[in-house]
């Protein structure tokens, strides 16, 4: 399958993502975007992360901009840097998909680009522009990582999580130095768990059974409060209590918003009901899966509602805070991009040391989501749409499942068939050949 976009990003083989690929997809969203004269470059872990980097800040470069490379960061990091500097930024990532995959994440001097930016990135692609006759410099930036630690420090203050034992999860995700020395930061006893110099792909949204035996034995023997890990690129946080259960990441942001004091939440289909129960907030919206279906609708709802209090929030668990909020200890600007810490860091200071009792004070609500992985999307695409129209063959596929009566459809993203307080999702994923249960 050749790159494409998909919910969030330019995703595809390695073997596909050529030198030529890259820089004509760098070219066509310098000239198609709102750049500017900068562009801020960062990568994930991957072993085939630093080369595509090298190619990004080449053809950058090569068309006259000044290109500031972060290195192995955060994608929320990354993107927090360049908005604040009102530039650009390109983040080398393929976030949870298997080691052979990379892509390019691409945010705009507005912030993480828009569906129709892709469409015009991709329509620039038959008119690429010629090398600036000036190549820009390459430079270096190491401080964004500390920058991004202490904007969270600001808002929680040193205290927020002290006393709190905490295992972290540090696998191949670009955070674990980053996330451990925050946590630190803010008060938390930190250990080390996991560590791997070979790239783990961990989706936050469906870990792996392995995982999730091993998160919970860690859990256990360490008499930890919580473990927290993230994907590989850090913009989704993965959260284990002190049971050792993995909390949802739409748990997570349930909590989260809530915490921060949010009437506005917006999250797709995929995410659970807890946002609506209790009417715990003035306005809940819900949109297709991906992190520009969510911005969309945030940025449409900011501008009805001018006063309103938005956050955004995945069943991956990544979060986008869409208002200039107030942390315990000080300010927390607005950061439109999927976060990892602040959902993190916020259920962790709301449990105030028994985030399972934090987790349990939540509306009722039990998921399960997990993936046929090496189904080709053209296959997933064609059995949503076949059991969508085949009254029989969804006989075939409900039938032994505790599911009764005629389902509700909703094809907002997939097949959503809900049935009563019961709901079965299936969908194509948008990053790989995957289909999603």
């Amino acid at each position: 399958m050749a790159p494409k976009f998909g919910t969030s990003g330019l995703r595809g083989l390695v073997t596909e993502l050529s030198p030529d690929l890259v820089a004509a997809h760098v070219r066509a969203f310098l000239a198609a975007c709102d750049t500017g004269p900068r562009l801020f470059l960062g990568r994930d872990l991957r072993d085939s992360s630093p080369a595509l980097a090298q190619v990004v800040a080449e053809a950058a470069a090569e068309m006259g901009r000044e290109v500031v490379d972060c290195g192995a960061v955060p994608t929320p990091a990354l993107a927090l840097a360049a908005i604040e500097a009102g530039a650009a930024a390109v983040m080398v990532t393929g976030s949870h998909i298997p080691a052979d995959r990379n892509g390019l994440k691409f945010y705009s001097r507005a912030g993480e680009i828009t569906k129709a930016d892709e469409a015009a990135i991709l329509a620039a692609l038959d008119t690429q522009p010629l090398a600036d006759a000036t190549p820009g410099r390459i430079m270096t930036d190491e401080d964004v990582g500390a920058r991004f630690q202490a904007r969270y420090v600001t808002a929680f203050g040193p205290g927020a999580l002290w006393g709190q034992r905490l295992g972290l999860w540090a696998h191949s995700a670009v955070a674990r130095d980053l996330l451990a020395d925050t946590l630190r930061a803010l008060g938390a006893d930190v250990t080390e768990l996991g560590r791997s110099d070979t790239f783990i792909p961990v989706d936050t949204e469906a870990v792996e059974p392995e995982w999730r035996a091993q998160l919970g034995a860690w859990a256990r023997e360490g008499a930890f409060d919580a473990i927290v890990s993230t994907d590989g690129d850090s913009d989704r946080p993965l959260v284990v209590d002190g049971t050792g259960r993995v909390v949802p990441g739409d748990v997570l942001g349930q909590i989260a918003a809530a915490y921060l004091g949010a009437d506005t939440v917006v999250t797709p289909v995929s995410s659970n009901s807890g946002a609506e129960a209790g009417k715990r907030f003035a306005r809940v919206i819900r949109t297709r899966i991906g992190s520009p279906f969510v911005i969309a609708a945030m940025e449409e709802a900011a501008e009805a509602h001018p006063d309103a209090k938005v956050v955004g929030y995945e069943a991956n668990g990544g979060f986008l805070l869409g208002f200039d909020a107030q942390g315990p200890a000080g300010p927390l600007p607005a950061l439109a991009t999927r976060d990892s810490f602040l959902p993190m860091i916020a259920a962790l200071a709301a449990g105030q040391g028994d985030l399972a009792a934090r987790v349990a004070a939540e509306p009722p609500r039990f998921t399960a989501a997990d993936r046929l992985q090496g189904v080709p999307t053209e296959r997933s695409a064609a059995l949503v749409a076949a059991l969508a129209g085949d009254a029989g063959g969804r006989a075939a596929l409900l039938d032994g499942l505790p599911l009764q009566g005629a389902p509700e459809f909703d094809r907002t993203d997939g097949l959503r068939m809900v049935f009563g307080s019961r709901v079965l999702h299936i969908r194509p994923s948008g990053n790989a050949p995957e289909l999603r249960v």
